[in-house]
Parts: C-alpha cells; structure tokens; sequence
C-alpha cells in the first residue's frame, strides 16, 4: 500500500493530525528552498522522537573518504557529501518550565502544517496538553526568501490557552551537527568563532578539507498581541552553539510570538573576513522590512515564477497537487541564477546520493529550464559542464584512457568522479552520451549554436574520443562491440553490447563529427583555435566514423527487437505481472545475486534510447519495444514512470499513459517506492512536467520548429503549459473538445499541430 496521508488540494501540501509515524517523511515533503539554501521540515522546538534533521547550503560539501572492501585502481578517492549545516532554525519553547516537545506531550490535537506552493511558505498550527497541563495553541510559518536569499524567516506564535504562563522563547543556532550517511564517522565542521549582541548572534565554521566558510547568524524579535518589546535576553554559549533566552509572562488566550530571521553567508559569495559582518546587514535588513513585508516579497516572486512554470490541470484535484509539487521543488532547488551550481538527485531534502550532479541534470532536468525559463538557464548548465572538461579528462586517464579523452563522472561536486559502487562508476559509461545530448536538445530546442563553437564542440570530441576507446573490435562478429558495462537498467551489472549504450556511443561520434564539419565551415577561426587545443585530425576522425559504422547492435529475430544486452534471451522471462506482489520492490527484497540474474528492469534502458532518438523509428518499432520491455520494468527508479508515460501517450495508450504519469507525479507524495523519508526526488520531477509536456502535449521540435500531437486523458477536463520557445511564449491550453494557442510575443510562430502547419500571429489565439 502507498501511503495516503497527504490531503488533495489544488496549491498546498496538507497534513491534518499527528502521528510519530510520519514525521520523517513529512520532513521530506514540506521541506522548502530557495535555490541558494535548503532544509527538511524539521520542528523548530524539541522533538526528542524519531527525527532527520538537515539543513543544506548549495555548493558546500564534504569529501567523505571511500569505504570499500577492496581497493582498485581508478577508484575515487572519496564520496562526496551534501553537508548537513549548522541549524538555524531551532527554537526551544518553555512553558512554566515545562518543555514544549510533541513526543512527550500529554495529548496533541487540531495537528496540521501546509507547504503553500502558490506563496512559497510552510506553516504548522496545533494544540497541544505539556505534562505540566498548560495547554498552549501554537502557530509556526517559515519561508527561505527568494529576494534575499542568505534569509529564512520564521513568526513563531504561542498562545496558552487553559491558564496565565511564563512563556521562555530559546532560539538558537548550533553548529554540533552531524550527517545520517557519514562512512567514518569524520566531523565535517569546525567552529572557530561565535559571537553575539544584543538580538543577535553568528557562528562562523569551516568544513574540514574543502575549506568552505559561512556564517550561521540569527536575529530575533519578540511580540505580544502582535506589539514588538524591547526585551534583553540571557545568554547561554559553549564551543559549538549559542541560545538566547526570552521570558515572557502572558494572561491566558494572550499571543507572545518570536520571529527569528536567519541564514547563512558562505564564502563562495563573500570574502572569508567578511561573512560575519555580510550576515549581519542581510539580518539587518530583513529584520527592518518586517516578516510581514518580507512574506509578501515572497509571495509577488513565487507568483513571477508560476506565471511561467504553472501547469494547470482541471478535474483532477491530484493529478493538479502532483504536478504542481514537482514544478514547485524544482524552483525550490534551482534557479539558474549561479552557473557554479547544478541539480543534485535529492535537492535540500536529505542526504542520499552524495553528490550534487548526476546525468539527470542533462537527460531530464534541461527540457524543464529550457521551457519554463530563459535559455540562459539551461546555458548554465552546460557550461558548469564544460568547465568540468579537463577532470572528465583527468577520470578517463585514470581508467587507461588517452589523448584527451573524456569519461564524465556519475556524480560529482567539482567535476571529478566521487561514486563510489564499483559497477557504476567503472560501467555506467552511457552518462557520458547524456552530455552530448544535452547540447543537441538544447540547440535544436533554443537555435543557440554559438554554444557548440564556443565551449560544447570541445566536449563532444572528448566524448566521441572516449567511445572510439572504449568500443573493442570482435573478429568474430567483424563489428565494434562494448564490454563490461552498466546500462540504464542498474539491475545489470557487467554486461556486454548494452544496446543503449552501444547506440548512444555511434550516434554521439556522428553527431560530434557533423559539427566538427559545420564549425570547420561557418566558423574557421573557432575551427583552427579548437583543432589546435585538441590535436585533432582528419585521421583520428576517420577512425572513430569507422567505429560508428561498425558498431554492433543485439538483436534478436524472433522477437523483433533490440536486446538490452547480449544475454538477456538467457534470462528466465518472467514478467512483473506474475511476480507475487510480496516480493516487491525487489530491492529491498531480494540478494543483489538474485536481482542481477533476473529479467526485471529498473527503470527505461532500451527504451530510453527510443525516447531519446524517437525520430530514427517507427511508431511500429516503438511499440515492439515497449510490448517487450515494460513487462519486465518493475520502475524502481524514479526515472522511469515519466519515460514510459511518454511512450504510452505516443502510442495511444492514455490509460496506462495516465496510471504512469500518477506514479511519477505523486511518487514522493504517495511514497511509492517506501523510502520518502530520506528524501524528495527532485531530478525526476522535470521528468513530470516532460509527461505532460511532451507525454500529452506532444511537443517536439520538427523541422526547426514546435510540433504538437495533444492528447487529453479521459480522467481530465483540460489542461494547459507555457513553452518559451526561443524568446517567445507559447500559451497552450488542451481540452475534451479542442487545443487552442496563445503567443505572447513580437514576431508570427509556425508550429506543427497534428503534422498540419499553423501560424500564429502576436497576441492571437488560434483553436485546432
């Protein structure tokens, strides 16, 4: 059973009552982000039961030495971890000397928090009976500022309800903290300085060995009946943490409140002897605005971001909530404003997964950003990747490779490989196409091919490089083939001729030497200053176009179909279908052993490829395909929902388009995979928004421009999407009964509906 606690509704997040059992992964759904900054939905009073406390900085991590049984050459040295940072936002509440925790409360009742994904706040209002029998009601709203970004923000209410009571607000900062996944144990801070003054205070730490500094800072105001005071607090200090007390005695059904504005300053934005004093005027400054105005601030940016990135949905209160919390986390994690940063798997919302960059980013998360944002966004992104060209250099020498060839590391933090499963980081070799790709989708989506010239063409001939030493030539089959791989589907593990990975490795050498042809023509001096760089000639290209030409694909005759790799046929072809559901998720059920000889697919692997080059075949081909494959997927991966939605959707299929597009919507939210407790899945939420995009809507990008094939599921009444497609934007709305289009810009667009051709004006609407 999924879980189903979390109430439908169109813009929130809901939880109502309180249950022990759901805390952790309440943390994990309400957390919230600003893209400079992160945390889980922790309590900011006590709470002595089971909890998973995280706060997170973008771009800060720690490199946690590897721990494996058996060391080989070219490991990485180190896994690197998103740091959990000093916590900020903790507020101890007493009342008459009582500890307010809601695990040892005598009753706690009218539970409910709200995750506002239209506002961009979080909120928590409960009642709850102290053993000392004082009740108090309390109300608690936060939000990470988008304005101000190195700001949180948090009105902390606390009314006692059955009695007058001393109320002794502690807001604190501690930098004692520590990661759920540390390998050894290290500590990943060192605290060097602690100040405080009067309302406020600020640690200052580093991380050990990365050297990044910040500031943890806080600045408190005190309310009754919504009337600041002027009250001086006690002090309490040690090496590590600083709390200040604020006492306040109010008559019963009367409001004290504390707003605590907090953050951090780091030092990839501010020198190191700064930060103390950065922390402090960004304090100031919130402090002076006031919560309430700093709120509506919020409110008027979130608004900004959803004119653009909304999806509405109409009839289907979850499928809405479902799409919006994707869109809504994405903007959370990343905005695009810092090309140092990237889109780590699980965002702000936990630890798992280490780093902060898989091939995610290039696969799925680039479509979202390219359509909901200025193309300079998804330009970042690859630009974080070119300038990691010389480590993904460096990682391919350490293999055995040569001459400039390139291997992209699984994950990353500063471009060099920090995964450290064996079968991944040797294997997982096809992360290195999703790069290419990424600059193919980006160019034929946004006509920006300034960016191959400039910085891409460089990656693609490390890459094609690398493929052409990577293939082996069999005598025995007279083709190319490639061993001891990992494909898509990591419930295989050193198998030879995946064909995803072989099909990818010829298309990205083709596509490399097309525009080593095209710059070499319309941009000579580019051409000559890259040829150069690279010692590139007419020999080595020739070389690997042969490796292109020859590479072997499996293939099996009597299926008519690819074969995800040379053994599978061996496999014993039970399908997911006739699997005893008792056994499910295999993952957490079976022996690796038992995982790896079985024909169960994690999540789309042949039929990524079909995804990604749908153009080079049939729909007849398509539908071969996935007749074969989906049987065997037990989508264990939350990359595998939204690939096969599309696929259903380009097949007619909408009922079981629809089943998936629920499952990759509401992954998180209905815990699908029973593991939400230790974080969101972010990265599979642009997988989402590309079900509906390009599942339902259709779109594409044909012939230089935007092709539609919309299709509605019965389920729904309509829907609609924003594209912005090269400077303009494109307002689609689909229903039961037609699909009209909006653009909003200064020049006629020519799209494809349904392989007919339309233009439409400036500020017209068409209806198909």
């Amino acid at each position: 059973m999924n879980q189903d606690y979390i109430k439908p509704d169109n813009w929130s997040i809901i939880e109502e009552g309180f249950d022990v059992e759901r805390v952790k992964s309440s943390e994990s759904l309400f957390s919230i982000g600003n893209g400079a900054m992160g945390q889980r939905a922790n309590f900011e009073e006590t709470y002595s039961g089971p909890t998973f406390q995280g706060s997170y900085i973008a771009g800060v991590y720690y490199p946690d030495k590897t721990r494996v049984g058996w060391w080989k050459n070219g490991y990485p040295e180190y896994f690197a971890k998103v740091l959990n940072a000093p916590n900020w936002i903790g507020i101890d509440v007493k009342v008459n000397g009582e500890k307010l925790d809601l695990y040892r409360c005598k009753s706690v009742t009218n539970f409910r928090r709200e995750l506002n994904m239209k506002e961009g706040w979080y909120q928590r209002t409960f009642n709850a009976v102290l053993l000392n029998d004082v009740e108090v009601s309390v109300k608690s709203t936060r939000f990470l500022s988008l304005d101000l970004d190195e700001v949180g923000a948090i009105q902390y209410e606390v009314t006692p309800v059955n009695q007058e009571a001393e109320i002794v607000f502690t807001p604190y900062l501690d930098a004692g903290i520590t990661n759920e996944d540390t390998n050894w144990d290290d500590k990943f801070w060192d605290t060097y300085d602690l100040s405080h003054k009067g309302n406020s205070a600020q640690i200052l730490s580093k991380t050990m060995k990365t050297e990044f500094h910040a500031c943890t800072g806080m600045l408190n105001q005190v309310f009754v009946e919504g009337e600041q005071i002027d009250i001086y607090p006690k002090v309490e200090t040690n090496s590590v943490y600083v709390k200040l007390n604020y006492s306040v005695e109010v008559p019963k059904g009367t409001k004290a409140s504390l707003v605590k504005f907090g953050g951090y300053t780091v030092s990839l934005n501010h020198k190191k002897e700064d930060l103390a004093s950065a922390s402090k005027t960004v304090l100031k400054q919130a402090s002076e605005a006031g919560f309430d105005a700093l709120l509506d601030l919020q409110k008027k940016a979130w608004s900004k971001i959803w004119e653009m990135a909304d999806i509405t949905i109409e009839g289907d209160v979850k499928a809405q909530q479902g799409i919006r919390f994707n869109i809504f986390q994405l903007n959370q994690t990343y905005l695009g404003k810092d090309a140092r940063l990237n889109i780590g798997p699980k965002g702000f919302t936990g630890e798992k997964y280490g780093g902060s960059t898989y091939w995610d980013t290039e696969a799925y998360c680039i479509p979202f950003y390219m359509a909901t944002k200025d193309q300079l966004v998804a330009r970042n992104l690859l630009t974080y990747r070119y300038h990691h060209l010389e480590k993904a250099i460096e990682n391919a020498e350490k293999l055995g490779f040569k001459n400039g060839a390139a291997l992209y590391p699984m994950v990353t933090m500063n471009g060099e490989e920090c995964h450290n499963e064996w079968e991944i980081t040797f294997e997982e070799i096809h992360r290195n196409g999703a790069m290419t790709f990424a600059i193919y989708n980006y160019v034929r989506y946004t006509g920006d091919y300034s960016y191959v010239p400039e910085k891409g063409l460089e990656v693609m001939i490390a890459i094609a490089r690398f493929w052409h030493q990577r293939a082996t030539f069999s005598t025995d089959k007279n083709k190319y083939v490639i061993l001891g791989v990992t494909g898509p589907n990591e419930y295989e593990n050193n198998i030879n001729n995946n064909w995803y990975t072989n099909y990818l490795a010829k298309w990205c050498i083709e596509y490399c030497v097309e525009n080593i042809n095209k710059v070499k023509k319309e941009y000579s001096n580019d051409y000559s200053r890259i040829t150069k760089k690279t010692n590139l000639d007419q020999e080595e290209i020739n070389a690997m176009l042969e490796v292109a030409e020859k590479m072997y694909f499996p293939y099996s005759e009597k299926h008519q179909v690819y074969l995800q790799q040379d053994g599978f046929l061996d496999k014993e072809l039970i399908t997911v279908a006739d699997l005893d559901t008792s056994q499910r998720p295999i993952n957490q059920k079976w022996s690796w052993d038992r995982i790896l000889r079985s024909p169960y697919i994690k999540q789309a692997d042949t039929l990524q490829g079909f995804y990604m080059f749908e153009d080079q075949f049939t729909k007849e081909e398509l539908e071969r395909h996935f007749d074969f494959y989906e049987p065997f997927t037990v989508h264990e991966s939350s990359l595998s929902p939204c690939v096969h939605s599309i696929q259903a959707a380009t097949l007619d299929r909408m009922d079981q388009a629809y089943t998936f597009y629920l499952r990759t919507s509401r992954l998180d939210l209905d815990d699908y995979n029973k593991e939400v407790e230790e974080g969101l899945h972010i990265t599979s939420m642009a997988g989402t928004w590309m079900s509906i995009v390009e599942g339902f809507g259709g779109l594409r990008i044909k012939n230089d421009r935007l092709s539609f094939t919309p299709k509605i599921p019965k389920e729904w009444k309509g829907y609609s999407f924003n594209v912005n497609f090269r400077n303009q934007i494109l307002k689609v709305n689909v229903s039961q009964q037609g699909t009209s289009f909006n653009l909003e810009g200064d020049k006629d667009l020519v799209i494809y509906v349904d392989g007919k051709e339309f233009n439409i004006s400036p500020n017209s609407l068409i209806t198909v």
